[in-house]
């Protein structure tokens, strides 16, 4: 009996197949501890989850790990990583194609965080055609946060350093714990319906994600997108992102971050200040000289030493002009006086008096001129007009 022969690559494929097409394994959640981390230069991460029973490859691609990875991986760091399992038929070994992963204890937070952000965003809460935009000078700021946290220090010292004429409110509210949703959302309500302020920053210092999950809550992410005045979200550290921060109008990495976006820097306003004051003067010495330049031109110039010369110049011209419509007027005349001779012997040689002086007479009768024999009958009498008088006359029959 003959058995078939199969090579590397289709057994690795066939494996690859059977994996592929479990849907098991096409997403899951898989907890272990990370060992043997390394990121690569081309920015995928590949490390193994282990636990006391064995260790499973896994490779997170740099695609994944910009949009899913919110912390530092570290080796000995216990997480929760979902993905797929699947073969790489290169090397003919399964492992973990990772898409997200968050530290372990937090997986259900994760899952609730994923599906609230997906939820939002499909509604259009994180659209940016909502973003209202921050006041470059606000007058009054109002911080929505706890009273006795070291954020709240921070954003008064800097607010304070960088543009001390802005008015700060702290309005308190509870940032941690299960009042602490309801609060934030009362505050950010409460402010808009007394119109309070030109501005807001809700937020507060780092910590775990269950200290930071009241910002990632749902009433609080929509009291903030109904809110008529910009709001800055400031939350946590730099790594940490919140609903609350997908919703705001703008997004600082911490709260400090948040007040250094909030105002401008007063020195750097004075020294822009300076720098027009520096401009415009020198754009009044320009003016002013030119206009000095303009000065000392008029006042060498003759009409001012000699205010009559202008007079007698335009005398001078006014003579020339007067000369010059007398002489074009007599030309005309003159050239009229000829085309009007003309025109008059021309109507004098047709006129009918001229041919009565050549022995010609114009005989009229008692219907008007006669012009044909038959216009007249005998007995009627005739006026015959000469050159010098006119003649009756009867027309023998």
């Amino acid at each position: 009996m003959q058995y078939p022969v199969y090579s590397v690559g289709q057994i690795n494929g066939h494996i690859k197949g059977l994996l592929d097409s479990d849907a098991a394994l096409s997403g899951l959640f898989v907890r272990g501890e990370i060992s043997n981390y390394k990121v690569y230069p081309s920015g995928h991460h590949y490390f193994s989850l282990k636990d006391e029973t064995g260790a499973l490859s896994c490779v997170m691609f740099q695609r994944d790990a910009h949009r899913g990875l919110r912390f530092r991986p570290q080796n000995g760091m216990k997480v929760v990583a979902f993905g797929r399992v699947a073969v790489y038929a290169r090397d003919g070994k399964y492992q973990l194609y990772v898409s997200e992963m968050t530290p372990d204890g937090v997986g259900d937070l994760h899952a609730a965080f994923e599906q609230l952000k997906a939820k939002l965003s499909a509604q259009g809460l994180f659209d940016q055609s909502h973003k209202k935009p921050i006041p470059r000078f606000p007058g009054h700021i109002a911080l929505v946060t706890s009273p006795a946290g070291a954020a709240v220090r921070d954003m008064l010292r800097i607010l304070g350093a960088r543009w001390p004429m802005a008015q700060v409110s702290v309005v308190p509210c509870r940032v941690q714990g299960a009042e602490a949703p309801g609060e934030i959302a009362g505050a950010i309500a409460w402010i808009n319906a007394h119109d309070l302020c030109d501005l807001i920053i809700t937020g507060r210092g780092g910590g775990s994600m269950e200290d930071l999950w009241c910002f990632n809550d749902e009433g609080v992410a929509r009291a903030i997108y109904a809110s008529r005045i910009p709001v800055i979200s400031a939350v946590g550290h730099e790594p940490d992102v919140t609903i609350a921060d997908y919703v705001a109008d703008l997004r600082a990495a911490t709260p400090s971050n948040a007040a250094e976006l909030a105002v401008p820097d007063q020195n750097e306003q004075y020294a822009l200040l300076a720098h027009l004051e520096r401009r415009m003067a020198k754009a009044m010495e320009g003016r002013l000289s030119q206009a000095r330049g303009k000065l000392e031109q008029a006042g060498r110039s003759r009409m001012l030493r000699d205010p009559m010369s202008w007079v007698d110049d335009r005398r001078q011209t006014l003579d020339r002009q007067r000369d010059r419509l007398s002489h074009g007027l007599k030309l005309s005349m003159g050239r009229d006086r000829e085309r009007f001779g003309r025109l008059a012997a021309s109507l004098d040689a047709l006129s009918p008096l001229k041919v009565l002086g050549r022995g010609y007479a114009i005989p009229q009768g008692p219907r008007g001129i006669v012009k044909s024999v038959g216009d007249v009958k005998g007995g009627e009498a005739l006026s015959l007009r000469l050159s010098d008088g006119s003649l009756d006359c009867i027309v023998k029959p």
